[in-house]
């Protein structure tokens, strides 16, 4: 459903509907990215977890709809696209030095591993310490998938979206830059992401003992 409301019908709106005979540039990139900015707040109020990634994706589209009705030079669009994800490598780093690392909130925590008992395993074995700086190592390499991303982003839209904002050639170039985003970027920072959680069960599982269904919370969810 995601994929479908914020990929796909944006993008078949922004290139079968941009002529002046259907919606119009305005009209079409209005519609477009009221599927991608209706499903998120949907989501943020379905949950009610206003979290900070989430807003940042709420942020992109407003952005995204200003530059095009405010007809801006492409050129901020491509700034855009790699100042989200950058801001987010950013704010992962920085948050090494508070005392709520982001690693934390996104990978290392309650709801997908069961925290408790690996850090019994730790205690008991004297690894704390070294199981801390492996966690800063996920760190860094959790905060290199970000800035993987907006580099990607940057030269994307750069290469893609040439015309000027406003006119039905920048939309259709938008829908095409949203669509090869995701085997460009997404599925590549996905197979990142996993391969950093891989790498963070592994290590778990060297320094506690505990298999694999042990570290994970379904683990205890089904006991």
């Amino acid at each position: 459903m995601d994929l479908l409301v914020s990929i796909i019908a944006p993008s078949v709106i922004l290139m079968k509907l941009s002529g002046d005979d259907a919606l119009g540039a305005t009209g079409a990139l209005i519609t477009a990215l009221a599927f991608p900015l209706s499903w998120g707040l949907f989501e943020l109020l379905r949950y009610k977890k206003f979290n900070f990634i989430a807003l940042l994706g709420l942020l992109s589209v407003l952005l995204t709809g200003g530059i095009g009705l405010l007809q801006l030079d492409p050129q901020w669009l491509a700034i855009k696209e790699a100042a989200i994800p950058g801001l987010l490598g950013v704010a992962v780093l920085i948050s090494t030095f508070t005392r709520y690392p982001l690693v934390r909130t996104m990978l290392y925590n309650p709801a997908i591993m069961d925290v408790d008992q690996i850090k019994q395993q730790l205690e008991q074995r004297g690894s704390h310490a070294e199981f801390e700086g492996r966690l800063l190592k996920v760190t860094y390499l959790l905060s290199a998938t970000f800035f993987f991303s907006a580099a990607m982003n940057y030269i994307l839209a750069k290469w893609v979206v040439t015309s000027p904002a406003g006119s039905a050639a920048f939309n259709e170039e938008l829908a095409w830059m949203t669509l090869m985003s995701y085997p460009v970027i997404v599925i590549p920072s996905m197979l990142m992401m996993m391969g950093i959680l891989y790498y963070l069960w592994r290590t778990i599982h060297s320094m506690t003992g505990l298999s694999f269904e042990k570290i994970l919370v379904s683990h205890t969810s089904n006991k």
